[in-house]
């Protein structure tokens, strides 16, 4: 079981005592609460428990559900901005703000009570350092959601200032200040490491990736690459980061404490321990520990994007001539039909697993594709369970039921197999930690601030790095189809590299926006079933690029006006 979590559900009832979504904000007086090293560290806790909350990063996994790599519906998969439906009363727009807000203000309280004690120094700058770098997680993840933003620091006090919160918004350009100098904080007070007991804690090494991510948003290469350097080379300190050897075991409870976790929300599950996030509840399917809704799918354009295992472009066509324009070829190909269980015409499944199986190695460790077997919970116990592309489809027969109906590729990664020995209880905790930052993510990063700065050699040689743990052949390693000779090749090889890397973690999105890319794979497009029907028509508009400020808060606070570009 995670230490870290144990400690958070150990201080549940304490941090609730401050809540900062409520009025008043503390029902326990801070004379009384804020008196010791422990109860500092149950409020900073306080602050790493609002992560998992849906509408801060509980569903970061939905992101990529606006992208090219997947698609989603209902609220918890972004269906209405997927529709293009979305305005500034959506639930999604208005509960993205407003948790975000309160998982800042938590923070603040939490720094502004921290200062004045009495405590081991180093232990307290520690400790305000941790809700520095969480502040500053959030107005990063907000900034690039909304643009501009209102910055209340620990100074506000929310018991006295509730009702008088009318900052109008800062530029981008200063949130990213106020961002950067929290860091610049966090990198110069957190330890390189805690003990064992409070693993999952931020460190140094995590401050120095985000304050990386925030240069390289802002196209600062150079100021990426030194903080990308330091922990990658261990410049000053032995930070201890390495690839995990599997990558499939990261995204399960095997990867929790794997060396390549930079900075990961800690996640627990089982009787009495609903400390988890709904991986299984919006990523699994009908057959998943729950019986769940698979609200997030990953697209059927990701899927064909992985390459052949010898590093060469994919394409169907070398299979089933005519296969990616006439959608009665893909049906013949792929679809079964079936009465009442009993299949009565089946494809060439073989000839399926071995294209499949010749694929870039992470396409089976990622997605569940048609005809492949997952260990599933069916009747309270386990059951192996099989894709089946055809109607009438049931859990209760063995087979993996798409809750749409939809003949979809499905999510592997992160979605609990049986019931986890006992550790999964709810299907909206699953107790498999979720990165935010780790270690592939950042040499990825690296990678396109070599790039961009010209130095094509030592670009290609951190992307390499990340592709041979997959087990896919090196950049430049031999064959044509892998010759890199430009910065322009390689930003595309980039753009490949982290959407098959991190499918599923819910960073596309932002890359995309940050790439000018978002509207061009978005604008008018129409998702496809795996045999070629119409499932999902996008809406994205140009204005999409940045939501709108709620409408509600806008109310409260004229301030926060002028409203972003066109809405």
């Amino acid at each position: 079981m995670k230490k870290i979590s144990l400690l958070i559900a150990g201080c549940i009832a304490l941090s609730s005592c401050y809540k900062l979504d409520t009025t008043p904000y503390s029902q326990v007086s801070a004379s009384t609460f804020w008196q010791n090293e422990d109860q500092a560290l149950a409020g900073v806790l306080g602050c790493y428990n609002d992560l998992k909350k849906e509408a801060t990063f509980g569903l970061q996994f939905s992101y990529d559900g606006l992208t090219d790599i997947g698609l989603g519906y209902d609220p918890p998969g972004l269906g209405e901005v997927i529709s293009g439906t979305f305005t500034d009363r959506s639930s999604i727009i208005v509960d993205r703000w407003q948790a975000g807000y309160d998982l800042i203000q938590r923070c603040n309280h939490a720094i502004a009570h921290i200062q004045p004690m009495t405590i081991d120094k180093a232990k307290q700058e520690g400790f305000i350092a941790e809700a520095k770098f969480l502040r500053a997680l959030m107005y990063f993840q907000l900034t690039n959601l909304y643009g501009a933003l209102p910055i209340y620091d620990e100074t506000v006090d929310l018991n006295k200032d509730f009702a008088d919160l009318k900052n109008s918004r800062s530029s981008v350009e200063d949130v990213n200040k106020f961002i950067l100098n929290d860091l610049n904080y966090a990198i110069e007070k957190l330890p390189v490491s805690y003990d064992a007991k409070y693993y999952g804690r931020v460190t140094k090494g995590a401050a120095y990736a985000l304050r990386g991510k925030v240069a390289l948003y802002n196209k600062d290469w150079a100021g990426a690459i030194r903080d990308f350097e330091e922990i990658v080379y261990n410049k000053t300190n032995t930070y201890g980061y390495s690839l995990n050897t599997s990558y499939s075991a990261l995204f399960t409870m095997d990867g929790d404490q794997s060396p390549e976790m930079i900075f990961a929300i800690q996640n627990m599950g089982g009787t009495g321990f609903p400390y988890g996030m709904p991986m299984a509840f919006y990523m699994g399917t009908r057959s998943t520990f729950g019986s769940d809704w698979n609200n997030c799918m990953p697209s059927t354009r990701l899927a064909d994007r992985y390459e052949n295992r010898d590093g060469s472009p994919f394409n169907w066509n070398d299979y089933f001539p005519n296969y990616t324009t006439d959608n009665a070829v893909k049906k013949q190909a792929m679809e079964s039909t079936q009465s009442g269980g009993t299949l009565t015409k089946v494809p060439d499944t073989a000839k399926l697993r071995q294209i499949y199986a010749n694929r870039d190695p992470r396409m089976n460790q990622t997605l569940i594709v048609p005809y492949s077997h997952y260990l599933g919970w069916n009747a309270n116990k386990e059951r192996d369970m099989q894709l089946i592309l055809a109607t009438g489809v049931n859990e209760n027969f063995g087979q993996i039921r798409n809750n749409r109906g939809w003949y979809t590729y499905l999510w592997r990664k992160f979605v609990p197999e049986g019931n986890l020995k006992g550790a999964i209880t709810d299907r909206a905790h699953t107790p498999i930690n979720f990165p935010i930052i780790r270690l592939g993510d950042v040499l990825l990063m690296l990678s396109e601030a070599y790039n961009e700065s010209n130095q094509l050699d030592k670009a290609i040689t951190e992307l390499n790095k990340v592709r041979t743990r997959a087990k896919m052949p090196a950049l430049n390693s031999g064959s044509s189809f892998l010759v890199v000779g430009s910065k322009a090749d390689m930003s595309k090889r980039i753009q490949h590299e982290r959407a098959v890397e991190l499918a599923g973690e819910g960073w596309r999105y932002f890359d995309l926006k940050r790439w000018n890319l978002l509207e061009s794979v978005s604008k008018d497009y129409i998702e496809k079933s795996i045999t070629g029907d119409n499932l999902v028509t996008r809406g994205y508009q140009s204005r999409h690029k940045l939501w709108p400020i709620p409408g509600q808060e806008i109310e409260m606070n004229p301030a926060l006006l002028p409203q972003n570009q066109d809405w």
